[in-house]
């Protein structure tokens, strides 16, 4: 793995691994070899992008983000700091994909408006899940391996399945919060405790 100089000053990045000159990241940023981060991507520091990722153009992630192997993260998403995108994970940005047009002509980019995923900060996307845009994943939120997202997923919850459910709550430590009392909810490792409101869970 080598050290860059210019837009990606203090970042290593792996032979094999495709960066455009445009992009920018972050002091100890890694990318790994294969991955591909495209034309204005921004990154913060300490990010790691794994083998075979893809990082769309103008995509934003923020500091000490995890892209694991294999990960495809199309424009216009935007990742928040701490994000976790699992192995495949797969974050779409065309809500009605098609090849060609009614006529039967190849569309080009200019012929649809590409529609993103946020992620907001903390929040834990798990393997091979996907997330169908538009869609925001919620604050210190978790999305279970295989889960297919195709509706906002609140602060704090715990979803899964297809399509995505919320089966329950997580806290910042990512581990399933028990209900103290009624809408009251603590973590049994850290003992923070949330209360739940109409829209989700906010901290104490």
């Amino acid at each position: 793995m080598t050290t860059t100089t210019g837009s990606t000053t203090a970042a290593r990045i792996a032979e094999g691994a495709q960066v455009h000159e445009s992009a920018t990241l972050g002091a100890g940023t890694s990318v790994w070899e294969l991955a591909q981060i495209r034309e204005g991507a921004s990154l913060g520091a300490g990010c790691v992008v794994g083998r075979g990722a893809y990082i769309g153009t103008d995509v934003s992630v923020g500091a000490h983000v995890k892209i694991q192997n294999y990960a495809l993260v199309y424009e216009p998403a935007t990742l928040a700091d701490g994000v976790f995108v699992g192995p495949a994970v797969v974050l779409t940005n065309d809500h009605n994909p098609r090849s060609v047009s009614p006529d039967g002509q190849v569309k080009r980019a200019s012929d649809w408006e590409p529609v993103g995923v946020t992620v907001a900060e903390g929040a834990s996307l798990g393997a091979r899940s996907v997330c169908v845009a538009p869609v925001r994943v919620g604050r210190w939120a978790m999305v279970a391996a295989g889960a297919v997202v195709t509706r906002d997923v609140p602060d704090f919850a715990l979803v899964a399945g297809v399509p995505a459910r919320r089966i329950g709550w997580v806290g910042r430590d990512g581990v399933r919060l028990e209900e103290a009392a009624p809408g009251t909810w603590q973590c049994g490792r850290s003992g923070d405790r949330y209360r739940e409101t109409p829209s989700g869970l906010v901290e104490e």
